[in-house]
């Protein structure tokens, strides 16, 4: 089974404005029919609560699509708000996208 992966490489501060622009861009790319989405966040230095929401609603757009969505390279600060808001259950994380592709792709 040949799945499609695309890579999104996140940075700044993932707030209202840039995860509107997020979910616009997930909607283009599930459009686009990639199966899985790996969001590389290891440029990014804080989330707010938009952002956080964004990442739920992009997290749902997938589902929606039959797709999957995971997350990887997370700094301290995003895991630590990622378990406070126990968003370490909904997202599966990785250290970064090379463990993503021995985990998950060499598994499909």
């Amino acid at each position: 089974m040949n799945l499609s992966v695309t890579v999104l490489e996140l940075s700044g501060i993932l707030d209202g404005i840039r995860g509107n622009e997020l979910r616009r861009e997930i909607s283009g790319i599930l459009a686009n029919g990639a199966d899985i989405l790996l969001l590389d966040m290891k440029e990014v230095k804080f989330i707010d609560s938009s952002g956080l929401g964004a990442l739920v609603s992009a997290m749902q757009m997938v589902r929606n699509a039959n797709g999957k969505l995971f997350v990887c390279s997370i700094s301290d600060q995003v895991r630590m708000l990622f378990e406070l808001t126990k968003m370490d259950r909904i997202f599966q994380t990785f250290a970064d996208q090379d463990e993503f592709n021995r985990q998950v792709l060499t598994t499909q």
